[in-house]
């Protein structure tokens, strides 16, 4: 891992997006909290390395074990059974799941393999990230499939960098900010 404060990204970059991300977020007076799988608690970090970041941040849930999903964040059972743990629907539970149980505007799930072996039929660096949050109407929810390369820590930080990418274009294009 490379970055400011070892937080996945290319160095002072990332650690801008994340302090435009959380400034964004507060000035909208709007928290986030994360489910994660295959990051193992790696988002979260992300998210916690910028300064004054409790302001936004509500928490996460490292749900790597697939019966912890359906306990802690609420995906369904029979999901789980009938998809398996990295699928799009898993994904997009664990944001909703999420945001519900730690009280957050914007809730974020990702699941996926980064390897070295393939898992539930699924290759290596596949992956699923969703973000749940405020809106007009029923709110937003988007599910993201993404095909990566690399080894097992490459890929973990391309989910990481992506997840933010995700949430910060989200969270902007509800606020209207850039």
């Amino acid at each position: 891992m490379t970055g400011a404060a070892d937080v996945p990204g290319p160095d002072q970059e990332f650690a801008d997006r994340l302090e435009h991300l959380h400034r964004v977020l507060a000035e909208q007076r709007q928290t986030v909290a994360v489910a994660e799988s295959v990051t193992g608690g790696l988002l979260a970090a992300a998210l916690t390395s910028t300064a004054g970041a409790s302001a936004t941040f509500r928490g996460g849930l490292v749900v790597y074990a697939t019966d912890l999903k359906a306990r802690l964040a609420g995906v369904s059972e029979s999901l789980l059974a009938e998809q398996g743990a990295v699928a799009a629907p898993v994904a997009l539970e664990l944001a909703r799941g999420v945001r519900s149980r730690l009280s957050a505007s914007w809730g974020v799930g990702v699941t996926g393999v980064a390897g070295p072996q393939p898992q539930d039929g699924k290759a290596v660096g596949t992956v699923f990230l969703s973000v749940v949050g405020p809106g007009p109407d029923d709110g937003i929810e988007s599910v993201s499939e993404l095909n990566l390369t690399g080894d097992r820590n490459t890929i973990r930080v391309q989910i990481v960098e992506q997840a933010v990418a995700l949430l910060a274009g989200a969270v902007s294009h509800l606020s209207g900010a850039p």
